[in-house]
């Protein structure tokens, strides 16, 4: 069974870089909803509908395991789709999301912890993310149930997710340091970064010019690759495939694959969803 890579643009392409590099013996496919991107500014129940629907798509195609590579998705529709839809709909097929290892890294915790909440491995973390993913409060929340002792300060980035998917470098890199800017007048030394969209590791050197060097930021294409690898370590009926990878859009083939150039670091076919 092939890995299906969701993205509501093409930020998730990051992901599919990483991942590809660390597991190239999987086949994949890929779907970026390039038509009604950007998620971020939408409602969460339509992000929840258009999440259900693309995750439907990549099982047609063939995938056993989908990974939301779009952390408005994680963030909102992760958990509904897990406890309410593939139980129903899809009980042999598996969804994650790259907001669960990035949790996990941070806290030191697996998602399924049920114990109470314990000192934190790390102090102050700074959030980039979509106005959507900052709303849901998932990331507060989702910390708060496993670790104690951990100040959040969160940066809604709109407008970054348009540059990056205009292939806007330069206007991109100027939004991201206006915000790194921004949040550290509210957290001036913060311990850790979380660039909180799969799109946002484009211009992670502009962040990185911004955030004091003892920052570190955390890179969440890497922690959902090795997340990744781990799990199907343990779940081999997913098994490995041929290296085969299929790229699909919702948008304009031509123009999705000229924009993909720069996430994906390589030219790519894509076909019509």
């Amino acid at each position: 069974m092939a890995i299906g890579v969701f993205d509501s643009g093409l930020g998730g392409l990051t992901v599919l870089r990483t991942i590809r590099a660390r597991l190239p013996w999987y086949d994949y496919v890929f779907y970026g909803d390039n038509l009604r991107a950007p998620y971020g500014p939408r409602e969460p129940e339509e992000i929840y509908a258009l999440t259900r629907d693309a995750v439907a798509r990549l099982f047609a195609e063939g995938c056993g395991l989908v990974i939301l590579a779009c952390n408005t998705a994680s963030a909102i529709a992760l958990r509904r789709l897990q406890d309410e839809w593939l139980p129903q709909h899809a009980p042999e097929r598996r969804v994650l999301g790259v907001f669960v290892p990035v949790i996990e890294a941070v806290t030191g915790r697996p998602w399924g912890y049920t114990g109470p909440p314990l000192p934190a491995l790390l102090g102050r973390v700074a959030l980039f993310a979509t106005r959507a993913t900052v709303a849901s409060g998932a990331f507060r929340r989702e910390l708060a149930f496993r670790a104690t002792g951990l100040e959040v300060e969160q940066e809604a980035c709109p407008g970054l997710v348009d540059a990056l998917e205009r292939a806007d470098l330069k206007g991109a890199e100027a939004i991201a340091r206006a915000h790194a800017a921004a949040l550290l007048q509210r957290m001036p030394n913060p311990q850790a970064a979380l660039l909180g969209c799969t799109h946002y590791p484009i211009v992670e050197h502009a962040f990185r010019a911004m955030l004091p060097a003892g920052t570190e930021i955390l890179s969440q294409p890497r922690i959902v690759a090795e997340s990744l690898a781990d799990y199907l370590r343990r779940h081999p009926r997913f098994g490995p495939g041929s290296g085969e990878i299929r790229m699909l859009t919702s948008g304009d083939p031509g123009a999705v694959a000229t924009g993909a150039l720069l996430p994906l670091g390589q030219p790519a076919e894509f076909r019509t969803a």
